[in-house]
């Protein structure tokens, strides 16, 4: 038995859907194919996880979602916008990238500097820059490191301060890559609580299979290519075979069935 799929769509769903992914498949130049015609659908203010063992395809499908890779056939859109050539810097503006190493996005002499690095690439000056600057770092709780060196805090205070890199750009849409890795159990509740209070749509890549239940009411599984399983986070932990067939596996003590369903009525 798999997972259920998700819930069905309200009428307008066309018009909410921020991400819009229609049979999506990609080989890399070896010859190596990494998707298979995948469709997938995220409504503006939902919280997904994408799941999936090693070499499932989750980065390849990742790397389509702002244009650093280019579809081999079928199309992905961000709010009705395709991602191609001629539309990129604005799909780059909707679409934020949260890599799991916060160093392979800090390279600026201050926090501040930092953050206000793409604003400014997008031509933002002035107060309104600031303004953006300073409200995305309010949000991830480090305004007052707005004149430090990134280099100088901790790894956890440094993936919050590449959250606000994305963020200062007023993104549609947030993916994280792995945001639990490496975080101690504090920065990681901290990096949950930024997460849940954000206005934005969330697409999280993650292994951390407790860290999707408590943030991700959906997941979807990519496994081979292609999606294996698309429903309700409790019901896509909570099915024993599909765990098993595409090597999921929940930490030793960590049971859903025992917490409960968090989506049920």
């Amino acid at each position: 038995m798999s997972a259920p799929g998700p819930p069905e769509e309200p009428r307008n769903e066309a018009s909410r859907r921020v991400l819009d992914i229609r049979g999506l498949a990609y080989a890399y130049p070896d010859g190596h194919q990494a998707l298979y015609g995948v469709d997938l659908h995220v409504h503006r203010g939902e919280r997904v996880a994408l799941l999936g063992p090693n070499g499932a395809g989750k980065t390849t499908l990742v790397l389509h979602l702002n244009g650093i890779l280019n579809a081999g056939a079928g199309s992905v859109s961000v709010s009705g916008l395709p991602v191609s050539k001629e539309h990129l810097q604005e799909i780059r503006r909707r679409v934020g990238v949260v890599f799991q190493d916060p160093d392979d996005q800090l390279f600026m002499p201050t926090v501040r500097d930092d953050v206000a690095f793409g604003p400014q690439n997008m031509g933002v000056r002035g107060a309104e820059l600031e303004r953006q600057v300073m409200e995305a770092l309010d949000k991830v709780g480090m305004a007052d490191f707005a004149d430090r060196p990134p280099h100088h805090l901790s790894f956890g205070q440094r993936r919050r301060v590449a959250v606000a890199t994305v963020l200062a750009m007023e993104p549609e849409v947030l993916v994280l890559d792995e945001p639990s890795s490496n975080l101690d159990p504090a920065s990681r509740r901290e990096l949950a609580d930024i997460l849940r209070g954000l206005d934005v749509t969330v697409l999280m890549v993650t292994h951390d299979l407790p860290y999707a239940f408590e943030l991700c009411p959906r997941s979807v599984v990519l496994s081979g290519g292609v999606i294996v399983a698309d429903g309700s986070t409790y019901d896509v932990l909570t099915d024993d075979v599909l765990m098993a067939e595409h090597r999921l596996e929940l930490p030793f003590g960590f049971d859903p069935r025992a917490i409960g369903n968090p989506t049920a009525g």
